[in-house]
Order: C-alpha cells, then structure tokens, then sequence
C-alpha cells in the first residue's frame, strides 16, 4: 500500500506542476454548500467562518448550524457577522431536529447561520443538507481553516470525472501555527509532545492511507473535517445515520456499499492538495476520548455495511480495503496490545527468552518507525510544508520518538474503545478543549 501511495503521489506532483499557472473561473464549476457543525465552538468558530468568507472560489455559500450549543456559539456569530433572524422555507429530504431560526447576514450575502436543537453532528449535517442550495455540499469541522483555494482543488476530481460521489482532502494539524483573520499566515511546529505526534500521524493516514487506496476506489474513510459529497447521491442513501457516533466514515461505507451492490458506476477519491488546518488535543484525557470515539464508529461502520464484506460485487473495496480494514485498524489494537502482554508475561514466565522478546518487541517498533518516516520523507519530497531545517528536524524525531510508548497508548485506547462497542456500552462524544491558541485577530 506503501509503495501504491509513493507512486501515486509520484505522479500526482507531476501534474501538479500545471497548478502554478493562473487560473480563472468559467462559471461552471459547480456550485458548493459549505455545512459548518457547531456545538460549544465559542473560541474558534469566528475565525473559522472569516477563514471561509475568503475562499477563491466561482460560487459557494456558507451555512453554520448552531446544533444547540450551551456556551455562546450563536451569540459570537450574530455579534462578529451582524446576524438578522429571516423565515425560510426548505424541503425537508432529511428528518432532523427541530429548527428554531434561520439567520441571514446583510454585510455577507453567502452566510447563513441555522440554530437548532440539539441532535448530534449527523443531525446538524442533515439540517445543512435540507437548507443547502448548491449540487455539492462540503462538510467543515467547526474548529478548522480552509486554505483559500482549497475548494477549487478538492472539486477537481467532480470535473475530470462525471461519476464522482466524493472526494477528500488533506487535515494538517494548526497547533504551532498562525492564523490571522482566518487567514493562515505562518505554518509552525507546536511545542506540546502530543500534538507533534499527531502531526506524524495525520501525515502517515493521509500520504499513505488515503492516497493508497483512493487509485483502487477503494477509500473507506473521508474525514468529517473536510469532505466534498454530491448532495443528491448522499440523499439518495438516507444522508449521515444519527446512530452512530463515525459518522463521517460510515457514510462513506454507505456509499461504496449502496453503489457497489447496485452496480451504479461512481468515484469515491482523494487529492492531497486541498488542505484543511484543524486543532489537535493537547492533553492526554482528550485524546483518550477522541481515539475511543474514533474506534467505537470504525466498529460501529464496519458492521454496519458487513454486507460489502467479499461480496460478489464488492470489488476493490469488499475484497481488499474492508479486510485490511477489519484485520489492522479493527482486531489490530487487540492483536497488538495482547501480543505485547504475552510476550512480556512470558519474559517474565520463563517460556520466552530475554533475546526473544527483544527481537519481537524490535520489529514491531521498527515497522511503526519505518511507516511513520516514511511519511515524513513523501511529506518532504513533495509538499514541504514545514519550511525550517528546525522544523524538518523536529518531525522526524517525532516520527521516531512516537513508536516508542505513544502509538501502544493509542492502541490501548482503540481497544477500550472496541471493548465498550462490544458491551454495547452507550457512546458518548465527550469534552473537546479549544485553546484556538494558534488565532490572531
């Protein structure tokens, strides 16, 4: 899969080489609803929507919708955009919670903003969907920042191929960064340990997960970050399910699902240049929390769309992705953490030698070592976002350091999170703390 993504890749920066000529707009890129979910996002979401009010794009607009935040989300927006409550009517294709108002504002014609009650982010999405007027919806993370031409980018692959139902885009990490008027004005490294190996990770999951699979049509996963979807289609499959706490991955599954077993020809994609900045946990309890979360709804995908599972029509997806899926990020944590606890007991048992134990534990963390440089090195030799030698020396130690401790922490939290899907214990989202420490007015 490694080497899928390198050749890819590859081949993706050359012809990329095209982008650095002018561009101009015809009028005829399809137009795109941005959907904003927001819940208790006071500290970021204004900068987030002046971040997409600057977009370089032919036609979009913006809807934010306050899922029924306790703190002062709305309150922020109708002060920094000077909001006005305005009756509209909608087609509701998709049940969602009640919706109180709908909210215009006069200085920002694109810019709405939908209070409803509260209802989860799958029920904030759908109510986006209702509202939306544009062919293409593109789902935005409350506390991130779109680079200005991400969205003619992200579109590219809706124009080079009619059949297409979905593309991502790349999640880099804001913490270290600067964000001024919802402009991103200075690419850093932050000084928290943890948020430094989630850089490394956001770069091995994208330039290599994403980037391997999508040639195949055969990506699973979409990030709720930053996703573009042809609105009809996800309609068409009941929009994002309430009932899961992965939304965003389950509804990608769906598809695949949905399209495959039909036999409707379709797309799913991904291009690594449209890059969206998001905030990354910084303390070990948020994270604990975000990882179980993110577990429990790749379990909770999985076996919902079992279906696609070496399915006669599965193709790419039903043979090769749902498996590897299934085996490494599914039953994986669990294979990982009780291979390190039995070796380790029989260290200390009698039936595993000293010499043994440090081959097994050797290789194990020289395979993460191996992946999480190799990351780092595509991430080099192609985009080279992080422009110091300080900075280039910094993520490789942290792609090194990770493997040691970090990457068994977090499959420890992946294995809570599969043990309480296997208890059917109820899912909860839990607290996210912003600092928004990388904004500046």
């Amino acid at each position: 899969m490694d080497l899928v993504a390198a050749f890819h890749l590859r081949r993706y920066m050359e012809e990329r080489s095209l982008e650095s000529l002018p561009h101009g707009y015809t009028g005829f890129e399809p137009q795109i609803s941005i959907l904003v979910p927001a819940y208790n996002e006071e500290a970021t979401i204004a900068a987030s929507v002046r971040s997409l009010l600057q977009l370089s794009y032919s036609e979009f607009e913006i809807i934010v919708i306050n899922d029924g935040a306790k703190d002062r989300t709305l309150e922020v927006l109708i002060e920094e955009f000077g909001l006005i409550p305005f009756p509209e009517a909608y087609d509701r294709r998709l049940t969602t919670q009640p919706i109180r108002t709908v909210y215009h504002a006069p200085a920002h014609p694109t810019l709405r903003v939908v209070d409803k009650e509260n209802g989860g982010k799958a029920d904030a999405l759908n109510a986006g969907i209702n509202l939306s007027r544009y062919p293409l919806f593109c789902g935005i993370d409350a506390d991130s920042i779109l680079q200005r031409d991400s969205l003619r980018l992200v579109v590219q692959p809706f124009l080079n191929d009619p059949h297409t139902v979905a593309c991502g885009g790349t999640v880099r990490v804001a913490n270290g960064c600067e964000v001024t008027n919802g402009f991103l004005t200075k690419v850093g490294l932050p000084t928290n340990i943890l948020a430094l190996f989630q850089i490394v990770e956001y770069l091995r999951a994208f330039l290599f997960g994403r980037l391997g699979w999508s040639p195949m049509n055969a990506m699973l996963i979409i990030s709720g970050a930053f996703g573009l979807f042809h609105k009809d289609t996800v309609v068409g499959v009941g929009g994002y399910r309430h009932n899961t706490i992965g939304e965003d991955m389950e509804l990608v599954m769906r598809l695949h699902r949905h399209l495959r077993l039909t036999g409707k020809p379709y797309r799913i994609t991904f291009t690594p240049d449209p890059v969206c900045w998001t905030e990354a946990p910084e303390d070990l309890q948020t994270l604990k929390n975000q990882r179980i979360r993110w577990q429990r709804g790749l379990c909770e995908s999985l076996t919902s769309n079992i279906d696609l599972l070496f399915h006669p029509r599965g193709g790419t997806v039903g043979w090769l992705a749902f498996p590897f899926m299934a085996l490494f990020e599914w039953l994986g944590p669990a294979i990982e953490v009780f291979g390190y606890l039995f070796v380790s007991a029989g260290l200390l048992l009698g039936f595993v030698s000293f010499k043994a134990w440090l081959v097994l534990c050797f290789a194990g963390i020289s395979m993460g070592i191996l992946l999480s440089v190799s990351a780092f090195f595509l991430e080099e030799l192609s985009f080279h976002v992080y422009p110091k030698p300080k900075h280039v020396f910094l993520l490789f130690l942290g792609a090194v350091l990770e493997n040691f401790g970090y990457r068994q922490l977090n499959s420890v939290w992946k294995l809570i999170g599969l043990y309480r899907w296997m208890t059917g214990k109820k899912a909860t989202w839990g607290a996210m703390t912003r600092k928004a420490s990388w904004q500046t007015r």
